[in-house]
């Protein structure tokens, strides 16, 4: 498994062949991103099952994608 901050995150992908080189603070902020979204999808999780929070929880991931979108775009 290549962590999403490491350079070598080109090695398992198919589609994007070309990645710029993230900084270290943009790799915090993709970091940081990412484990916010993650305590929100655990919030939802407790939460137990229904349309709504399933719902909840495609959007949760949509707008982490977006933003590390945005960071490393």
């Amino acid at each position: 498994m290549i962590d999403s901050e490491s350079d070598n995150r080109t090695a398992n992908n198919a589609v994007r062949y070309q990645y710029r080189v993230l900084s270290d603070a943009e790799k915090a902020r993709m970091l940081a991103i990412k484990d916010a979204g993650a305590a929100l999808l655990n919030l939802i999780e407790a939460e137990g099952a229904s349309r709504e929070l399933s719902i909840a929880k495609t959007k949760t991931e949509e707008a982490v994608m977006w933003a590390v979108k945005h960071v490393t775009g």
